[in-house]
């Protein structure tokens, strides 16, 4: 069966550059069906009181399966934070004895780290729609390419990286290269080219639009 979702408020329909969706995924007793709607429910008029909230949904388990995954999306990290860390989210959480079976995991995802799909391939409606493959690629170009100047240069200097058999070289710059891409490289060209990914107008032509 579907995901089952609410449209976004009025306020709330920009998007949202440092947006972050989680999915919690919890195995549920499949006799429950209507009270773990009734709690979900419940929950989504909760987390709804909280500013930069977004949206919430949930996608139902297939046929033989018994995992339903929640979906929640707030404006930034400290919007999230203050909701997942409130009183009110832990009472619901606690109302949940007895009807949630284990809670079998969370994932969070923005940015480019967001390109992952949702469980079953269904996200909340009111999630920006991946960006195309041809502008994900331009866009890491985009800080790939200098980072393996930067690299590759720095690796000229040392006596001892030349030294090495090419693929013990290739694997030393990528060593290096992985964890700035993962880490600060992507999560700051995203945020950079937000616009771009998704199809608005640049900043530039925002500003002088106003």
């Amino acid at each position: 069966m579907g995901a089952m979702t609410d449209a976004p408020p009025d306020h709330v329909t920009d998007v949202h550059p440092d947006a972050v969706t989680v999915c919690v995924s919890r195995v549920v007793d499949p006799s429950r069906e209507a009270e773990m709607i009734s709690w979900l429910t419940a929950g989504q008029s909760l987390a709804q009181l909280f500013p930069g909230f977004l949206g919430v949904g949930w996608v139902r388990p297939a046929p033989g399966h018994d995992t339903w995954h929640a979906l929640y999306r707030f404006a930034d990290a400290d919007a999230l934070k203050a909701w997942e860390e409130s009183p009110q989210r832990h009472w619901w959480r606690e109302s949940a004895v007895g009807l949630v079976v284990r809670e079998v995991g969370t994932e969070k995802r923005s940015g480019i780290e967001g390109w992952f799909d949702a469980p079953t391939a269904q996200v909340l409606a009111d999630a920006p729609p991946p960006p195309p493959r041809w502008k994900q690629a331009i866009t890491i170009f985009l800080v790939f390419y200098p980072a393996s100047l930067v690299v590759n240069f720095l690796a000229l200097h040392l006596g001892w990286v030349q030294a090495l058999p090419l693929p013990l070289r290739l694997l030393s710059t990528i060593v290096v290269l992985t964890p700035l891409m993962v880490y600060f490289g992507l999560p700051w060209i995203t945020r950079k080219m937000d616009w771009f990914l998704h199809g608005r107008p640049a900043p530039w032509r925002r500003g002088s639009a106003t």
